[in-house]
């Protein structure tokens, strides 16, 4: 990390071998297609490399790496955002639990059908569901209010278990 900090070429390149394969899923998830998630992974890596005096030592240096990973994707997702309307709505709707055969599809199917769902869904329901974040973090990360939050991973809710439902139903007639 030592190099890194002094811009040494070798060091980034090592450093860039060791997390590249632990980050591309997470760029995977907050990104439309997989071309989408080898720029984010791409910028994420000139972030972390131009940034990387900011590390402080304290937590992992992975998880340093992974946050800096997820605000790459966030960026991009805002640079963006104007172009993209969804109705918000300040009520939303609790759904029950998908109940699924999970036989029945791979990870990549559901990988796939989330990178499906709107911009804003599908990261309200990354960062919520897969990467834990908290209503409230994801209202100030995406500028958004804590209700369309909730409202925004309810919908997305819907959506995947809808897609996952009809999957399942398509996969049993086969």
């Amino acid at each position: 990390m030592k190099g890194c900090c002094n811009q040494n070429l070798t060091a980034q390149s090592e450093v860039y071998q060791l997390f590249a394969d632990k980050l591309f899923p997470l760029c995977l998830k907050y990104s439309r297609n997989y071309q989408d998630a080898e720029d984010t992974l791409q910028d994420s890596f000139l972030t972390i490399f131009s940034k990387i005096k900011q590390y402080k030592h304290q937590g992992s240096f992975e998880g340093w790496l992974k946050r800096v990973t997820i605000n790459t994707a966030l960026q991009k997702y805002r640079k963006k955002a104007p172009l993209e309307i969804i109705k918000e709505i300040s009520d939303y709707d609790e759904i029950e639990e998908v109940s699924l055969e999970s036989k029945l599809f791979s990870l990549d199917i559901l990988l796939e059908f989330i990178q499906q769902l709107p911009d804003r869904y599908r990261l309200v329901f990354n960062l919520y569901v897969l990467d834990n974040y908290a209503h409230k973090e994801i209202a100030t990360l995406l500028n958004i209010s804590e209700n369309t939050s909730k409202s925004n991973l309810s919908r997305a809710r819907k959506i995947l278990k809808n897609k996952l439902e009809m999957y399942q139903q398509t996969a049993q007639k086969a």
